[in-house]
């Protein structure tokens, strides 16, 4: 049975992306600062989740703070990783929580754009059924686009997550009228992905700026953000810039 949409206003949670912990980290070849530690505060804090992506290259997030996360946190683990077989063995032998499939390329400085299911949708198909058999809460993050949510259906990942990053793009480039258009097609697709049955998250390039027009889309039930709030907690620290992130959530649900 669909969850209402009432139901679904109910549970937006924030899942706080630790990776650029790891970045500050490896730049510096150290063992500080420590990711684990950001992600404590963050549960301490109020995230329902934490996000942490292991990259072919380990540029930020490397096999041991997986470990760590899978050890020490009581709050769910969102493993966002790449469809190879390398990242699905780790993630077969830790079964966290969740698992999100992302699109990776060494040359990028973020991910660029969402998974292209329908170009490989038989592969991905049998990618995603061990982990979901594994009990792993399968997430593919796509642009919000009606193809690609349908061809999330049939591969059954039980959960999308839409790509911001075109909307706070946008934003931050003063470009209000495209930056519209884009919340209007996220708005859209959010609500044709819930009326078929999967959960909605939606993530990437978030803000404080940018954050309550996706908060308040009834059918989004979890945002994950994480390079504004590791840069906003530099000045302000990161429990209040959580704090914050959860205010403007929870506002804009009211």
């Amino acid at each position: 049975m669909q969850a209402s949409v009432t139901e679904a206003r109910k549970k937006l949670r924030l899942g706080v992306n630790i990776d650029h912990v790891a970045t500050v980290r490896n730049a510096r070849g150290s063992a500080y600062p420590e990711p684990l530690r950001a992600a404590l505060l963050a549960q301490q804090a109020g995230a329902e989740g934490i996000t942490a992506h292991l990259r072919e290259d380990r540029r930020h997030i490397v096999d041991s703070d997986i470990a760590a996360l899978m050890a020490h946190l009581t709050i769910p683990l969102n493993f966002e990783m790449a469809a190879t077989a390398e990242m699905q063995a780790i993630a077969l032998a830790h079964r966290p929580h969740a698992v999100c499939l992302v699109p990776e390329k060494r040359e990028e400085r973020t991910t660029e754009g969402g998974l292209d299911i329908l170009r490989e949708e038989r592969r991905l198909a049998a990618y995603v059924a061990p982990l979901r058999d594994a009990g792993c809460r399968v997430s593919i993050f796509i642009a919000p686009d009606r193809a690609q949510i349908e061809a999330a259906v049939r591969i059954k990942a039980p959960v999308i997550e839409l790509h911001t990053g075109a909307y706070c793009d946008h934003h931050a480039q003063g470009h209000m009228a495209e930056r519209d258009a884009e919340l209007v097609r996220l708005a859209e697709m959010a609500a044709f992905a819930h009326s078929l049955g999967l959960e909605v998250h939606a993530g990437h390039g978030l803000t404080y700026d940018t954050v309550t027009p996706i908060a308040r889309l009834p059918e989004v039930a979890e945002l994950n953000i994480g390079h504004f709030l590791i840069g906003e907690a530099i000045f302000t620290g990161l429990t209040a810039a959580i704090a914050e992130m959860r205010r403007l959530m929870d506002e804009a649900r009211l």
